[in-house]
C-alpha cells in the first residue's frame, strides 16, 4: 500500500525515515519501548505520526483509521514525534551557509491556534483576526525555504519576532527583503506612501517590482503549510508547539532533498 497522499513523502523517503527511526530507537536504549506497545508495528507507526502532521485530524478519526484506540494513537504521537525530529535534524541546513550568495526573502505567517494565553500574553493578532503563533519564514528568489523560527505569541508584530529569531545573525550580511513590516530593520522593504499626498508614479512601480520577487517567500510559506498542523488550527499544548514546528520544518527539508 502506498502512502504518498497520507505522508506526503514518496515510498523511498518514507521507507527511509522508517529506517532512520529504527536507528534512532536502537542507538538509544532509553527510547526503546516494550513490545506490546508496538501492536502497530513501527512502519505504521510513522506513517501515523506524518498523517497526523500532515492532516491535523482528530485523534480519534485517526484511531479509526489505523484500526487502533484513540489512547495508541496519543502514545505513538507522544513517543514517536520526538524521535522523527532526531532522525531528520541533520538536514536541517545552517541557515547562514544554506542562504551564502543569495537573496534571502522574509515574510511572518500566523500557525492558528486556540484562544488560549501564553505566559500572559495574548495569542490574538490584530493584523490577521485571529488567534495563533507568528511564525518568520526565510526563502530564496526560487521559493526555497532557508528556516523557520521559533514561534512567538500573534499578538507580536513581525519586526519583534524578526528579532527574537536568529534571523538577524544568520543573514547579517545577505542582503534581505521583507513587507511593510519589517521597516527600519535594515531589510529592502517597499516605500510607504507619502501623507497628505498621491503615491509617487516611481514608487509605484518599485513597490510592484519588490512584491513580484516577495511572492517566492508565500511559495515557501504554502509548502510548509501543506503540513496541515500550521495551517489548521492547532489543539494541542501550547509548551508543545515550538518542537512540532521543528519537526514540520525537518520534514520540509527532507522532502526536499537537502
Amino acid at each position: 500500500m502506498s502512502w504518498n497522499v497520507t505522508t506526503g513523502l514518496d515510498d523511498e523517503q518514507l521507507s527511509g525515515l522508517v529506517a532512520r527511526v529504527h536507528q534512532v530507537l536502537r542507538d538509544d536504549p532509553g527510547a526503546l519501548l516494550p513490545e506490546r506497545m508496538w501492536a502497530l508495528g513501527l512502519y505504521r507507526s510513522v506513517v501515523l505520526v506524518l498523517y497526523l502532521l500532515r492532516q491535523n485530524p482528530v485523534q480519534e478519526a485517526a484511531a479509526e483509521l489505523f484500526g487502533v484506540s484513540q489512547s495508541t494513537v496519543s502514545r505513538r504521537w507522544t513517543t514517536l514525534r520526538p524521535v522523527v525530529e532526531r532522525a531528520l535534524a541533520e538536514h536541517v541546513p545552517d541557515p547562514a551557509s544554506a542562504s551564502a550568495g543569495r537573496v534571502v526573502l522574509v515574510d511572518g505567517t500566523l500557525a492558528p491556534t486556540w484562544d488560549w494565553a501564553s505566559e500572559g500574553t495574548t495569542m490574538f493578532s490584530g493584523k490577521h483576526r485571529d488567534t495563533g503563533f507568528n511564525l518568520q519564514i526565510a526563502a530564496t528568489l526560487a521559493g526555497d525555504l532557508l528556516a523557520v523560527s521559533a514561534p512567538v505569541p500573534g499578538s507580536r508584530h513581525d519586526t519583534y519576532a524578526w528579532r527574537q529569531s536568529s534571523f538577524p545573525d544568520a543573514f547579517a550580511d545577505r542582503d534581505s527583503m521583507g513587507d511593510l513590516g519589517y521597516v527600519g530593520t535594515g531589510m529592502l522593504t517597499a516605500r510607504r506612501k507619502p501623507p497628505g499626498r498621491d503615491r509617487p508614479e516611481a514608487d509605484k512601480v518599485f513597490n510592484q517590482s519588490i512584491s513580484k520577487l516577495r511572492a517566492a517567500v508565500v511559495w515557501a510559506i504554502a509548502h510548509l503549510k501543506n503540513r496541515k498542523i500550521p495551517a489548521a488550527r492547532y489543539r494541542g499544548p501550547l509548551t508543545a508547539f515550538p518542537h512540532i514546528v521543528k519537526t514540520i520544518t525537518a520534514l520540509t527539508f527532507y522532502k526536499k532533498g537537502w
